[in-house]
């Protein structure tokens, strides 16, 4: 049987994202019925993608050759978030004062942990600088991961659960810090844990949707200049 597996994803140029579709698929059916935060239907297809692979002995680079169809939709599906934020363009400008402060601040505390743990743990420069860009878009993470220095793969998958965790939890902390402007709330979604936080923040509401999708683009940016800095912090 693992034989067979590996044998259709080595001959099959679409089984890396059928599977990817349809543990997808699985995550969010378990998400719908269950309304859990852990059901999140990315950190399912990735459980469920991982489960399939071992099964089957199927080496990584197998399923990425027919998974990398998919990588081509993130730079465009992450424009598309432009959308919402154009949709309440008004109300940005009425608050575009406390909207930067907001953003500076949530990408230099999220860098700056990085480097107060790194030093802690006491991380190689390389591994620090992997970890640096774990609050922004894979898109742009892995390009700053890559021009630095760091391990490009574990780059991603830091970015991964971190947008995981923040779509999971991220309601929870701001009900607990009694965090209630949709404004603050939708920053806070987009610097901390990007596009997947986003897609939990269209869920709560408009304008929080709108202002993590600006959060998406603008720390992606801050943290290209900031982690260029911090970068030389550990040799």
């Amino acid at each position: 049987m693992k034989e067979q597996i590996n044998i259709f994803f080595q001959n099959s140029m679409f089984a890396g994202v059928t599977l990817s579709l349809l543990a997808y698929i699985a995550g969010s059916l378990l998400k719908k019925k269950f309304k859990l935060g852990v059901f999140n239907p990315l950190l399912i297809s990735i459980v469920i993608s991982i489960g399939v692979l071992v099964a089957g002995d199927i080496d990584y680079e197998v399923y990425n050759e027919g998974a990398k169809y998919l990588s081509y939709l993130l730079t465009p599906a992450t424009v598309c978030l432009a959308i919402p934020l154009y949709e309440q363009w008004e109300l940005l400008k009425k608050n575009v004062k406390a909207v930067v402060a907001g953003l500076v601040a949530g990408v230099i505390t999220s860098i700056t942990t990085v480097f107060v743990l790194s030093l802690i743990m006491g991380l190689s420069h390389e591994e620090y600088v992997t970890l640096l860009p774990k609050s922004i878009t894979t898109a742009i993470g892995m390009g700053v991961s890559e021009e630095l220095g760091g391990y490009v793969t574990i780059t991603v998958a830091v970015i991964i659960v971190t947008g995981v965790l923040g779509n999971i939890m991220g309601e929870l902390v701001c009900k607990i810090f009694k965090i209630n402007e949709p404004i603050s709330k939708g920053l806070a979604f987009g610097s901390a844990s990007h596009a997947i936080g986003t897609a939990k923040a269209m869920e709560i509401g408009e304008i929080e949707g709108a202002m993590s999708s600006l959060a998406i683009a603008v720390s992606g940016i801050l943290t290209v200049l900031f982690a260029t800095v911090y970068s030389g912090f550990i040799k």
